[in-house]
């Protein structure tokens, strides 16, 4: 009997050491072949980007503030545009909402997520030629992405989109920050952009979703609410916008387009394409930023795809539009030790 017991429990110790020993190996190979797996890096990464308002906003007078917040960038016409039912409350000029262009609410890695944004300003920033606040740059989208006025920096409305900001960027780590800043690279070609090939691939890449005379898609046709963006036309980003230039264009349509299907990580067009499609959207007419011939005082700070002048060079309108912009780039690390990258 005692014989028995015995060997039961030696085959019970033995049994869970081969069971530890399984878990201990699957966990080596899993650190050896997929080493994010079990980063704590990668835990923050997907609780930063799998945020969500009905789930994770703290209680009370902060949760309503970042809620308002939330519903101001992601349903823009109806809490500070044309729908809103006080002209007094209207700042936006378009029907656009500012998750057109920040997407997934603001998270998606190269699409100018806010993830890490609190952590990145204040900055200088050769457009205004001064150290800008986030209040500075969220009013900059506001007058020229968003087609519309500044919002007054203690105003209800701006006090709530950063605490949104700030709250999207709760526990971001260096790297975080990084991974989510701005958009993905674009080599700067050597090639003048053609809007006939960029016809091409709008209308097989872009039109499902943007429609073929670049309308975007309505949600309530009453409302002008839009479930994807106009791209041209009077009801979208005007002349002053980063987006107005090929290259920064070129790299957000790399990082995000065709929509659902591209990621920075894995981009469905090549650089060429990007850039292409993104000189053939912006060949078409569209709203007039005033007094853009003063941004960048600093005229060696422009971007060298700015399509508006002066500059501090002699290349013409068409080459700063359309390219090619290499030796435009070429011209400012000659004669001023500049890297231009857009």
């Amino acid at each position: 009997m005692n014989i028995e017991k015995t060997i039961g429990k030696l085959a019970l110790v033995l049994s869970l050491l081969v069971f530890g020993l399984s878990i201990f190996f699957i966990l080596v190979s899993l650190m050896n072949f997929y080493p994010e797996f079990l980063s704590d890096n990668n835990r923050e990464v997907s609780f930063i980007e799998n945020k969500t308002i009905e789930k994770h906003l703290p209680s009370g007078r902060k949760g309503k503030e970042i809620k308002y917040g939330y519903l101001l960038i992601s349903q823009s016409p109806g809490y500070m545009g044309s729908q809103t039912s006080s002209e007094d409350l209207r700042y936006t000029g378009n029907n656009l909402s500012c998750t057109s262009c920040h997407l997934d609410n603001g998270t998606k890695p190269g699409a100018a997520s806010w993830v890490g944004v609190t952590k990145r300003y204040p900055k200088f920033r050769g457009r205004e030629n001064k150290v800008s606040t986030l209040e500075d740059r969220v009013n900059g989208c506001m007058e020229r992405s968003m087609d519309g006025k500044p919002l007054p920096k203690d105003s209800p409305q701006m006090e709530a989109i950063i605490s949104y900001m700030e709250w999207l960027s709760e526990g971001a780590t260096e790297q975080i920050v990084q991974k989510h800043a701005g958009f993905t690279n674009i080599e700067i070609p050597s090639f003048r952009a053609d809007t006939l090939i960029g016809e091409t691939i709008y209308e097989k890449e872009c039109a499902l979703c943007h429609g073929s005379d670049g309308e975007g898609i309505k949600i309530d046709n009453k409302n002008k609410v839009y479930q994807y963006p106009p791209l041209w036309g009077y009801d979208t980003y005007n002349n002053g916008a980063g987006m107005h230039r090929v290259l920064t264009a070129a790299a957000f349509i790399k990082g995000n387009m065709p929509f659902g299907q591209a990621t920075v990580e894995k981009p469905k067009l090549s650089d060429e394409e990007a850039i292409h499609v993104a000189a053939y959207i912006n060949k078409f007419k569209r709203p007039i930023k005033s007094n853009s011939q003063k941004d960048f005082p600093d005229r060696k700070l422009k971007p060298i795809s700015t399509p508006y002048g002066p500059w501090e060079d002699e290349f013409d309108s068409i080459q700063h539009k359309y390219g090619p912009f290499k030796p435009i780039a070429d011209y400012y690390y000659q004669q001023y030790g500049l890297k231009k990258k857009k």
